[in-house]
């Protein structure tokens, strides 16, 4: 069986910009039990997870991103769709980005079979442990998304 990696990535103490943590307990919470599903908390990124993503056949990262849209605004890019908008610039207000990462895992020639990065356009990043009432709306339309490419990646090809 495939391993699949879920990686939350965020600040909890910075509202919005925690979106992908909540996300990733709101997952952890409500489906425990998938087999072959790790979740891990990645914080704000740091060249420490490198492994954790090179010892996966799946890769779901959850964050905050700037799309360019309304507050709650989600969009999922799968694959290459993932790697052009991770590498269209600082996407991020963290340190080591993702795109350093995958590249990392690229170079080792351990660049995850599937992955995807499910981002979420924040609607506050002041000071505060929850995310904004925006935000909080749409985490269960997200975690099903999520739930939904799981169950996508392990269905069998059908010609």
């Amino acid at each position: 069986m495939q391993n699949t990696l879920i990686l939350g990535i965020g600040n909890t103490l910075l509202s919005d910009e925690g979106l992908g943590i909540h996300l990733l307990e709101m997952l952890r919470r409500d489906a425990p039990d998938v087999p072959g599903v790790r979740y891990l908390d990645g914080g704000t990124l740091s060249f420490t997870l490198a492994p954790e993503i090179e010892d996966c056949d799946n890769l779901i990262v959850l964050d905050a991103a700037q799309l360019n849209a309304a507050p709650g605004t989600m969009e999922l890019f799968i694959g290459e769709a993932m790697d052009r908008f991770i590498g269209q610039g600082r996407r991020s207000v963290h340190e080591v980005g993702l795109v350093d990462l995958l590249n990392i895992a690229r170079l080792q020639d351990c660049l995850p079979a599937n992955r995807a990065l499910l981002g979420i356009q924040p609607a506050e990043f002041g000071w505060g442990e929850a995310p904004s009432d925006t935000i909080a709306a749409v985490l269960p339309a997200a975690a099903a998304r999520v739930l939904d490419l799981l169950y996508m990646w392990r269905m069998p090809t059908k010609l």
